[in-house]
């Protein structure tokens, strides 16, 4: 009986060796992506994302977010305008609008506290298109050990493009009926 528990101890040492071994040869960072076509004018969709009160009418984790604490602080849009959020789904962190090059880009900071910590960028840009525009939502930044280990076991460009695409659809339905 001891001799079968060794084997199972040295069986689940070298099976977290290898998860550890092909998580730390992931690259050390990520981007994802997402874009959609909106008919509305640059400017317009531009005032949607420099603020962040109009832009937590479309944003997909604001929007889920029930009852959460939700704080603004700073200008009421761009550089330095600030949105910290704590809640059940969204967990806790801090967005700031660090640039915003009216009427083509926005850059943010987002700065997670828990479930874990992590410090991303968020890239809005806006290409001017026929009949509209086409609105970019990027975020990327570093992967510690433990990010590599959970894309390992799930596709997280698919779980955050579909975030960025609900909210993008939200976004664009919005626009699009003013």
């Amino acid at each position: 009986m001891f001799d079968i528990l060794i084997y199972i101890v040295i069986a689940l040492v070298v099976i977290v060796g290898v998860i550890l071994l092909n998580a730390s040869r992931r690259p050390d960072d990520f981007a994802y992506a997402r874009t959609v076509h909106i008919a509305a004018t640059p400017q317009r969709l531009f005032g949607m994302i420099n603020d962040l009160r109009q832009m937590n009418t479309w944003n997909p984790y604001a929007l889920r977010e029930k009852g959460g604490k939700a704080e603004y602080s700073g200008p009421a849009a761009g550089p330095g305008a600030c949105f910290d959020f704590a809640g059940p789904k969204s967990g806790s962190g801090h967005v700031e609008i660090l640039e915003s090059a009216p009427p083509s880009s926005v850059v943010m900071r987002l700065a997670m506290v828990k479930p874990f910590k992590a410090d991303h960028r968020v890239d809005f840009t806006i290409a001017p298109a026929a009949s509209g525009a086409d609105v970019t939502w990027a975020m990327s930044g570093k992967q510690p050990l433990l990010g590599k280990v959970m894309m390992l076991f799930i596709d997280c460009d698919r779980m955050v493009g579909r975030d960025f695409e609900e909210g993008l659809a939200n976004m664009k339905k919005i626009a699009e009926a003013a």
